[in-house]
């Protein structure tokens, strides 16, 4: 949620976020109004529970010819106050539903849709040229299955389309690059968390995610939970209700999650192998720090999925992704895309979003002011390792024999594993 105070005070800045987004600027207008129709109704309210009390206090000092007609005034203003409390709570109610429909202000993100990211750089070895080295690289799904690393058929036996089994080497490849992103996250000063992918609606809705891609995620009606597709929602929601102290610095946490996607609508895109699918391990970072920092903060995670990319050797480029392209929480988000070699374009392996005080607000996160007074605190999340990096790791490190070169920064996690060599 944003802070309706800033958004009184500014309202041209929500304006230009929304056009920067594609979204409709009139909100702002609508939400404004609406603030002021909730302020002017709270007033009235007050006004006449004032004189209720007034005419209410003044009937036993009443004498007896003037007591019934004080009864009545008192029971007119009963009604009016009655009234005036039912619209004003009525105005409370369509505020809050128009801010919940309000995304975050942007914050230097490109203006735009998908298609308008900005590439800032390009990092890590050189793309290899596979005509040159003699032999045509074959997709991730044909490597693994020649490793005996990744079994979509049975995948799909047990579970439905876009499931699959990590198998052997591939369980093994897995879980050494999430320990070896798990590692660097502690070294940094992250505290390891293993988190519930079950939350509440009003913790998923808190961080955002009931929004426009609502039909994304999975929901069990019976138990009124939703199944979480990052551990970004559980850990948001740790610290819900709570006033934190960051007087040393940000509080980071690594957590590590199975996530689920319905992947509702993405029928057709990346529906081969292990690139868009129903359920992945993820590690995610989160911080919650000052708001001050939060722009600073911002550039160390993204720093931090840098470190990882270069442990497991991949070409890959930094983007700035456009406004439109923004989940409703994230004021800025920059992407790191690996090279993939099978499809000749560039595959989002990390993503890192600065979501400024927006969640904390709906969750009612803060921290002690200077002033004495309880501010509310920011927050910010980030990939550091996920189940669709091997997809890249296997393309980009393959040999002409199907055998997979291990990247140096794995082998201590694979036992010193060198080369993965394919089952016969």
């Amino acid at each position: 949620m944003i802070d309706l105070r800033f958004l009184r005070d500014n309202p041209q800045v929500g304006r230009d976020s929304q056009i920067a987004r594609g979204a409709d600027p009139a909100l702002v207008d609508q939400i404004i109004a609406a603030d002021q129709d909730r302020r002017d109704s709270l007033g009235k309210f007050e006004d006449l529970r004032a004189q209720q009390k007034t005419v209410s206090k003044s009937v036993g000092k009443a004498s007896k010819e003037e007591r019934p007609q004080i009864l009545a005034q008192a029971k007119e203003l009963a009604a009016e106050v009655k009234a005036a409390e039912a619209h004003a709570s009525e105005a409370a109610a369509k505020l809050d539903e128009l801010l919940f429909q309000m995304p975050n202000i942007i914050e230097g993100a490109p203006t735009g849709g998908e298609e308008d990211y900005v590439v800032l750089r390009h990092e890590g070895p050189a793309v290899r040229d596979f005509e040159a080295e003699g032999f045509e690289p074959k997709d991730h799904l044909e490597l693994a299955e020649g490793l005996r690393a990744i079994d979509m058929k049975r995948g799909a036996k047990v579970s439905g389309s876009r499931f699959y089994y990590l198998t052997g080497v591939g369980a093994r490849l897995e879980l050494a690059l999430l320990t070896c992103a798990l590692d660097q996250a502690e070294a940094a000063g992250f505290t390891p968390m293993v988190t519930p992918t079950l939350v509440t609606p009003e913790i998923m809705g808190g961080t955002g995610f009931l929004g426009a891609h609502a039909d994304e995620i999975y929901y069990l009606p019976a138990d009124d939970l939703y199944l979480t597709g990052t551990s970004e929602v559980a850990l948001a929601g740790y610290h819900k209700d709570e006033i934190i102290d960051l007087s040393d610095g940000p509080k980071r946490y690594a957590g590590w999650s199975t996530c689920y996607r319905r992947e509702a609508g993405a029928a057709g895109r990346d529906t081969r192998g292990i690139i868009r699918v129903h359920q992945f391990n993820k590690l995610e970072m989160f911080s919650y720090c000052d708001p001050a920092d939060a722009a600073a903060e911002h550039e160390r995670f993204l720093a931090w999925e840098e470190e990882m990319l270069a442990k497991v050797e991949l070409p890959y480029r930094v983007i700035d992704t456009a406004a439109g392209d923004l989940g409703s929480s994230a004021a800025r988000k920059f992407d790191c895309e690996a090279w993939l070699p099978t499809q000749q374009r560039w595959m989002e392996v990390t993503s890192t979003s600065n979501c400024t005080t927006f969640q904390a607000r709906r969750l009612s996160v803060r921290q002690p002011g200077a002033d004495g007074k309880n501010q509310i605190v920011a927050t910010l999340n980030g990939t550091l390792a996920t189940t669709r990096w091997l997809v890249a790791i296997l393309e980009n490190h393959q040999q002409a024999d199907g055998s997979v070169v291990v990247p140096t920064g794995l082998r201590p996690y694979l036992g010193g594993k060198e080369v993965l060599h394919p089952q016969g």
